[in-house]
């Protein structure tokens, strides 16, 4: 685990801890597009969670295998619940991907069903934004202006059934109400804007009832929109936490 100074220096030097709970759910594309100081906490491999006084200027909860009460398998878990809850209260700039967002569900007083029916949503899903989303400070890349992104890549069987109180409601699917939400200063995403092709085609192996090849022969439809996405979401997440440090924002 890289560790660094957790307050932005004389320099302007923004920095955001990432915490990665499964070795091949990763930054990703987003290695590149976050233009941060990063320090990536591979849970999974046994570094331990920091404290919110730890984490620095931003805060990204990546997915993984286990669900998000999964606590005998990933022990991190009731830890990285209470960080996400505690960051979302005090003005971090915090955003959970998929199982990120799952545990700040939790985390937060709603329920997350683990095997929801109606099963797995993989591959290009297309998104429905609510009217608050345009106006959310990180989302509002997607949801707003004149070309909103329609399309997303997702890979998840588990979903967030109940949003916790007071949580803003941004995004649906066709087959999952709750693709996106926000819980104070954290803004949660059930899809991956930050996951490649090859990702997801590896997540696609993973189940025995997912035809891989029709999965990337759809993605491929949209893989652009997907990217372009994937794109505006990083960067207007990073913008979130520079304007966050500019404005003195977190109180920790």
């Amino acid at each position: 685990m890289t560790t660094f100074d957790t307050t932005s220096d004389a320099r302007g030097v923004v920095r955001m801890t990432v915490v990665q709970s499964s070795p091949d759910v990763t930054l990703d594309t987003w290695a590149e597009l976050l233009d941060l100081d990063l320090r990536v906490v591979r849970a999974y491999d046994g570094d331990p969670l920091p404290a919110l006084h730890e984490v620095g200027d931003g805060l990204v909860v990546l997915g993984g295998h286990m669900s998000a009460y999964d606590d005998a398998r990933a022990p991190w878990l009731p830890a990285l619940r209470d960080l996400l809850l505690a960051a979302a209260t005090t003005g971090l700039p915090t955003l959970g991907i998929c199982l990120g967002a799952q545990l700040l569900a939790v985390a937060g007083g709603g329920r997350v069903e683990v095997a929801a029916p109606p099963g797995i949503e993989v591959g290009a899903t297309r998104v429905f934004w609510r009217g608050e989303a345009a106006d959310d400070p990180v989302l509002g890349a997607l949801a707003g202006g004149d070309a909103p992104v329609e399309r997303v890549a997702s890979a998840h069987g588990d979903a967030v059934v109940d949003l916790p109180p007071g949580a803003v409601w941004l995004a649906s699917s066709n087959m999952y109400p709750y693709q996106a939400f926000r819980l104070g200063s954290a803004l949660g995403v059930q899809f991956h804007p930050e996951a490649s092709w090859a990702s997801l085609a590896g997540w696609c192996d993973r189940y025995d009832d997912v035809d891989t090849a029709a999965v990337l022969a759809a993605y491929d439809a949209h893989a652009a929109e997907i990217a372009d996405g994937g794109r505006r979401l990083a960067e207007s997440f990073a913008t979130e936490v520079r304007g966050a440090v500019a404005r003195g924002a977190v109180s920790a």
